[in-house]
């Protein structure tokens, strides 16, 4: 158990040292599409249409 948290913290680390090595016009750009993501999805309704065989 102790070492898969250990894993764990690696990847978490290596994950943020490659977020710093972004510049700001990419953090910027990935923040803004996912920010359209969100906004499509919070906007977006699931219709159940019942079927119906013929």
């Amino acid at each position: 158990m102790e070492k898969a948290k250990q894993v764990f913290s690696e990847a978490e680390i290596r994950l943020l040292k490659e977020g710093l090595k972004r510049t700001y016009k990419e953090r910027f750009q990935m923040t803004t599409r996912l920010y359209k993501i969100q906004q499509t999805l919070s906007k977006a309704s699931i219709l159940h249409k019942p079927f119906i065989s013929k």
